[in-house]
């Protein structure tokens, strides 16, 4: 399980570069940990539901995995040997924050909810789900 200040660490880290932390996964083993660290660039402030996002890209994941080995180098939180991945979160990415469930309002979203299985959500529903959105985390009300 990871720490919230775990994640607070890696999140300011990335957010240094003008990044955002999309997902941090810990895997591996206690002796050699694998860390997947998925980045994103934040919306343009006035960016509404179509708004295109700036594209990660390689140079993008270079230079996050670069700050980010000199700090886990340096402060050792997961130990010497841990392998390190940095990467964009994709087509299928992950909404693990509150965040994440905010900036794809208006969109179609396919999620998997822990004892449910699948689910989809089409723009009407999820508009209507969003308007209920609270910081509770893990929480989404359909309005149903």
């Amino acid at each position: 399980m990871l720490s919230d200040s775990l994640v607070e660490s890696f999140r300011v880290r990335l957010e240094e570069l003008g990044l955002e932390l999309a997902d941090l996964r810990i895997g591996g083993t206690q002796a050699r940990p694998l860390v997947q660290v998925r980045i994103e660039w934040p919306p343009a402030s006035s960016a509404g539901p179509d708004a295109q996002l700036r594209r990660v890209t390689v140079a993008d994941c270079a230079t996050a995995s670069r700050v980010l080995e000199a700090w886990l180098d340096a402060d050792g939180p997961l130990g010497r040997r841990y392998m390190l991945e940095v990467s964009s979160p994709g087509v299928e990415r992950p909404l693990r924050w509150h965040r994440h469930w905010v900036r794809f309002v208006g969109r179609e979203v396919q999620a998997t909810v822990a004892g449910l299985g699948r689910a989809r959500w089409t723009h009407d529903r999820l508009r209507g789900a969003a308007a209920r959105l609270t910081a509770a985390p893990g929480r989404l009300d359909s309005g149903r």
